[in-house]
């Protein structure tokens, strides 16, 4: 499935220096559909977020596979060395193939 965007919170500094140690915080806004629906009611896909990967230049610098337990709009945050300015591409990857998208730039000095 192609990929499209998904209203996310991405927290990180725009810079840092070479060798730095730096957080980053990812909100992102989904409503992990369960497929549990009230009796009598049509069933409906389910919906849930189980990969978030973060890359930078090709190469993967952080990944966590999420449980059916996870909240809706989950809080992820991690810490990364920072080596060269690129281009962070974080990624949701849905039941169903949906691929979420969305990109910062980190500059290093």
């Amino acid at each position: 499935m192609a990929n499209a965007t998904l209203p996310a919170r991405i927290t990180m500094p725009p810079g840092a220096r070479r060798g730095e140690i730096i957080e980053i915080r990812v909100l992102a806004r989904h409503p992990m559909e369960r497929a549990i629906d009230a009796p009598g009611l049509r069933p409906v896909p389910r919906k849930i977020i189980h990969t978030l990967r973060v890359t930078q230049e090709g190469t993967e610098i952080f990944r966590i596979d999420l449980s059916t337990g996870i909240a809706a709009n989950p809080y992820v945050a991690f810490t990364t060395r920072v080596i060269e300015t690129g281009e962070l591409v974080f990624q949701w990857i849905e039941d169903g193939g949906a691929i979420y998208e969305r990109r910062q730039v980190l500059t290093v000095t």
